[in-house]
């Protein structure tokens, strides 16, 4: 991959969730804003970047449906994972007083994990395109009754003020990324180290295809941490899985369970094996 350009893309605008995870995970690269995600993992096809940190579940909003749709239709491979947690901060122009503040923007989803703290303030809400987004037109404003809420990053990007850190009504709210490469990257098999080893998959379509299929990761002792199901085709004949399992396919269980999910299985495809994210083994329990 040396010969690819130091860029990781991303989908949003600068100073997004998506961008402060492209600082943690990988400072040494460039982060190249885009405005799809489809833009986004395209650069990497093309050769224009080297990796694409993409978003693929949120623990509050759920999954982003669209990646589950985009990702089969690449050549892409996943070779890492990103924990993201999500701290909202109350923006405002230098100099604000939170007294002065009588209206906030940001994203529908950040102003309603927002809700309580604005509503105690008695600011009036205004729905943005997103969060980053809504501190870049805060700081083009120089209104100082108007405030944002975004990332730590926005504030530092755009010359803004964080008045208030982790605005959010809840703690915990975590958004889980992807990192995806145009070549694979099978890691060497460690005993010291947890796997993620991500499929995907259409079972034939025959009686318990599925039952007996996923039956083989139980009877050989692998554990399975997320089944999700969506509609492969305009049809809606068939249905699609994305499978992430604990486990890495050089281990002899790995590999049991596997080629018995391919006697069920239309097609299947391994996406990535990757090292687990250590959020997943907080007080060494498997995120669920």
């Amino acid at each position: 991959m040396s010969d690819l350009p130091d860029i990781i893309a991303y989908q949003g605008v600068p100073g997004a969730y998506s961008h402060l995870s492209c600082r943690r995970v990988h400072p040494e690269l460039e982060a190249f804003a885009c405005n799809s995600f489809v833009d986004a993992m395209f650069m990497v096809e093309k050769g224009q970047a080297r990796l694409a940190m993409i978003p693929l579940e949120n623990s509050t909003a759920g999954r982003v449906e669209e990646i589950y749709r985009l990702v089969p239709k690449t050549r892409l491979h996943i070779i890492g994972e990103h924990f993201e947690p999500v701290n909202h901060c109350l923006l405002a122009l230098p100099g604000t007083k939170i007294e002065d503040i009588k209206t906030v923007s940001s994203h529908p989803q950040a102003l309603a994990q927002c809700d309580g703290h604005i509503r105690e303030l008695g600011i009036e809400q205004i729905a943005g395109l997103d969060t980053a987004g809504s501190a870049a037109e805060l700081a083009a404003s120089g209104d100082k009754t108007h405030a944002a809420i975004a990332s730590s990053l926005a504030a530092e990007l755009y010359g803004l003020e964080v008045l208030r850190e982790n605005f959010q009504d809840k703690t915990g709210n975590t958004t889980r990324f992807i990192i995806l490469a145009r070549d694979s990257h099978m890691p060497k098999l460690e005993n010291d180290i947890r796997f993620m080893t991500t499929i995907m998959f259409q079972v034939r379509n025959i009686p318990a295809a599925l039952y007996k299929g996923l039956g083989g990761f139980a009877t050989n002792g692998v554990n399975m941490v997320k089944l999700e199901s969506y509609m492969a085709s305009d049809t809606m004949a068939a249905t699609s899985f994305h499978l992430d399992v604990e486990g890495h396919p050089h281990q002899q269980s790995m590999k049991y369970a596997i080629q018995e999910l391919e006697f069920f299985a239309k097609e299947l495809r391994i996406m990535g094996t990757y090292p687990a994210h250590p959020f997943r083994y907080k007080d060494d329990q498997i995120l669920e």
